[in-house]
């Protein structure tokens, strides 16, 4: 899925849902890891100029959701700039790595050129911004952890989201929701370690990507951006405690045995598989859209189908699989 991992698609706003697990789904992160991991994620969004729209880190996984800008060329300084991001605290060999880019980016030519490249390779991309969160990490955590050997599970899981309107924000409202259906807290703003929190809490970059979230609906300012999304996160209520394992129950009962439908702040609560193996979210045009690039990936004789999903009133939300396994839990 590189095409589609890149999403620069002249004339779509598109953004992405990934996710890695640990090893065997091992519980490997407390506190202090998953502050790590949180620093990282805002770090390399940093250099590799993506935008965190919101993310959620667990004991064995985490979520991001970031929109990939379309930007051909970066400048000398910034470029600069980004470096000394990833590397704050340099050793002596990346502060003669900075002095060496410096110095080919100011004589120009060919060298340069083959700089800028190297660099800009690592930006603007989806598997690169993965790929080194999940290396950086790694090594943080085996060096602290006296331990060697593979961390993640897999590469990484990725689902292409409609960069605009429901499917951003039912998309993130899910990512927030995370710590409510592992049982941790009622609230996700009493979750420390995902966007919302950070946006109630104040911090910039993750008040941005609230606002982005609902910048369709008019939302300049990230008062409004909060009561929307808790809107949609609750439902009418202005609280709603997470599902009890009876009431869970019976919700799935509804959904894979009477085909039923629930409220969508109650899905919500419910591990739903399309929103994490759905490849593509997006209204059925969005969708429809991305049918022959995905065919051409895979090399299916025949487009996929493009399937409305189920379980609630979802609006005009549809994905590229259909899941034919169960799809909630």
């Amino acid at each position: 899925m590189k095409r589609l991992r890149r999403a620069k698609v002249v004339g779509v706003s598109a953004a992405y849902h990934a996710m890695s697990r640990t090893v065997g789904g091992a519980f490997l992160f407390e506190d202090r890891e998953k502050e790590m991991l949180r620093k990282m994620i805002w770090q390399v969004a940093d250099f590799c100029g993506v935008e965190v729209l919101t993310y959620c880190i667990m004991s064995n996984h985490f979520h991001v959701l970031i929109q990939v800008p379309c930007v051909d060329s970066v400048s000398d300084v910034e470029l600069l700039r980004r470096f000394k991001v990833l590397y704050p605290k340099p050793t002596k060999y990346q502060v003669a790595s900075f002095a060496e880019i410096e110095r080919l980016l100011r004589a120009g030519g060919d060298e340069a050129s083959e700089v800028r490249q190297k660099l800009l390779a690592r930006m603007g991309d989806l598997s690169e911004f993965m790929k080194t969160v999940k290396q950086r990490f790694s090594v943080w955590y085996n060096r602290s952890h006296h331990r060697y050997g593979t961390l993640w599970a897999d590469r990484f899981k990725s689902v292409l989201v409609e960069g605009l309107g429901n499917p951003l924000q039912t998309m993130a409202a899910y990512i927030d929701l995370n710590s409510v259906r592992a049982g941790i807290v009622n609230d996700p703003k009493d979750y420390r370690f995902c966007g919302y929190a950070e946006a109630v809490a104040g911090v910039k970059e993750a008040k941005s990507g609230l606002i982005h979230i609902w910048s369709d609906h008019g939302v300049t300012r990230i008062d409004s951006a909060m009561r929307a999304h808790r809107t949609l996160i609750f439902g009418k209520h202005a609280s709603e405690p997470s599902l009890s394992e009876m009431t869970r129950k019976r919700a799935l009962k509804v959904l894979d045995q009477e085909d039923g439908q629930l409220p969508k702040s109650v899905m919500l609560r419910c591990r739903v598989r399309y929103f994490t193996d759905g490849a593509i979210l997006g209204s059925t045009e969005f969708v429809r859209g991305f049918t022959g690039a995905w065919q051409m990936e895979r090399g299916r004789k025949h487009p996929p189908k493009v399937n409305a999903i189920k379980g609630t009133d979802w609006g005009d939300l549809a994905v590229i699989h259909g899941l034919r396994r169960r799809v909630f839990g």
